[in-house]
């Protein structure tokens, strides 16, 4: 698993079972696993994280997190909250909140995020969308409504 090197969940600090930085821990623990050397064909839906180490051909759906390990290799139409890779990926894949390419990821096919992330030594070839979240798209048009509101008790005076 990837952990810090604090030994606490710390998401910008965390190293992998290899020693590597980067790879994010996250709060809550991987409810699956898909180890180096499994393959599996199909399509996967979860709640949760999950993360892959083997070869996995269809699709992935969660609103949760996927973390893809260094040696995985996925050839798959992916939609998470958040996907975090290591490994090979060929396909589309969509975030709802993040997507982080970590060295030495390879990703062919298209990305659709509102946020992206790519380190050094990663490989992409294909399209990126960088999708507004929705959330952030209402709050932020909630907050120019509100802007634009006379406060209560004041008059405005034109000239």
């Amino acid at each position: 698993m990837w952990k810090s090197k604090s030994g606490s969940d710390d998401a910008d600090q965390t190293t992998d079972e290899t020693g590597h930085e980067g790879m994010a821990a996250q709060a809550e623990d991987v409810i699956a696993f898909v180890g180096k050397g499994v393959e599996f064909k199909g399509i996967i839906t979860y709640n949760g994280t999950v993360r892959i180490d083997g070869i996995l051909d269809g699709e992935i759906h969660t609103d949760g997190t996927l973390l893809i390990g260094e040696e995985a290799v996925l050839t798959a139409k992916v939609s998470a909250g958040t996907i975090i890779s290591k490994g090979k990926i060929t396909g589309d894949i969509s975030a709802k909140e993040k997507v982080r390419l970590l060295s030495p990821a390879i990703l062919n096919g298209s990305v659709k995020a509102p946020t992206l992330s790519m380190e050094e030594g990663v490989l992409f070839n294909g399209n990126i969308e960088m999708a507004r979240a929705e959330v952030r798209e209402l709050a932020r048009e909630a907050a120019i409504r509100a802007s634009a509101a006379p406060a209560p008790g004041v008059k405005r005076v034109t000239g």
